[in-house]
């Protein structure tokens, strides 16, 4: 009897404790399940909030690209203005003058300046290339066009160069991370080989980016100034088969005048000198002349004796 007390007993308590262990494992997992969703449910808050702030931030991005900043883009852009005019003046000489003027006026300079004068008319040619401030391109364009007598032609051009100035905005910002970091790798080297790798690879980097400002800097220079070229032709209104001098009776006669009364003094003076500065061989001709008119005579009187 007693020994079955005890077996049964044993087996009570064996019971019992396996109970108790299944309880733990369960709390346990279910502790962990729990957890799980607590940390899934705040990953959801936290997404959902991020998603909320990324909209927020969108929607206020699309709400700063307001009328102001695009009148900043707007005058941000690059473009390059160029001018042609064909013009007709009546004095060249001014033209170019009051031109050069009001070039130095608005900020501008002359590139290039060329004039010809044609033979057979006598009026002026000539072409004139400047450079003008954009912001004072138009009004110097139309200054020049006020001060000629006929607009034969005029022309402007804009080429937008934006969408290449910012292309080479970021390929320089690239082109100078890589540069900074083969400078980098420079100062680590230690073999030889190595160095002179990065070397070669550091002078073919800065080659583009010199390259780059370059195309950079025209870009600025030409959408900064304008560049307007002028075609300058004179143009005098004159009587065709007349000739300024064949109208001028009066100062022609004057001249007739002086020429006869110059060849009457020199005709003149001519005798005088002739028969002066002849004087002795024209004595002795004469005489000669007597001598022989004298024998003529005596010899006629005699045969008329005879």
């Amino acid at each position: 009897m007693k020994k079955r007390l005890m077996v049964l007993l044993l087996l009570l308590l064996g019971v019992m404790i396996t109970a108790c262990s299944n309880d733990s494992e369960s709390s346990d997992s279910s502790n962990e399940v729990v957890v799980q969703e607590s940390m899934d449910g705040e990953a959801e808050k936290s997404a959902v909030g991020t998603d909320d702030s990324a909209s927020e931030q969108q929607d206020s991005s699309e709400e700063s690209t307001s009328p102001e900043e695009a009148e900043v883009s707007k005058t941000d852009r690059k473009i390059i203005y160029t001018a042609f005019l064909h013009i007709e003046v009546k004095d060249y000489q001014q033209a170019e003058s009051d031109i050069q003027t009001q070039t130095a006026d608005h900020g501008g300079y002359i590139v290039d300046s060329n004039m010809h004068v044609d033979s057979e008319s006598g009026s002026a040619n000539g072409e004139i290339t400047v450079r003008i401030p954009q912001g004072e391109f138009r009004e110097f364009v139309r200054l020049v066009e006020e001060g000629s007598s006929t607009v034969v032609e005029s022309s402007i051009s804009g080429e937008d160069v934006t969408e290449e100035y910012v292309d080479l905005e970021s390929r320089l910002k690239s082109k100078r991370v890589v540069e900074d970091r083969l400078f980098s790798f420079m100062e680590q080297a230690e073999k030889t080989e190595d160095l002179l790798t990065i070397s070669k690879d550091l002078a073919k980097v800065q080659e583009e980016i010199e390259q780059i400002t370059g195309r950079m800097n025209y870009l600025e220079n030409k959408s900064d100034l304008a560049t307007v070229t002028i075609n300058i032709r004179e143009n005098n209104v004159k009587l065709s088969g007349i000739n300024e001098d064949d109208l001028n009776t009066w100062e022609k006669t004057k001249q007739q005048f002086l020429k006869s009364i110059n060849f009457l003094i020199a005709a003149f003076s001519g005798v005088i000198v002739f028969f002066i500065g002849n004087l002795p061989i024209l004595i002795i001709i004469a005489g000669i002349g007597l001598l022989s008119l004298w024998i003529f005579k005596k010899r006629k009187k005699n045969s008329e004796g005879d």
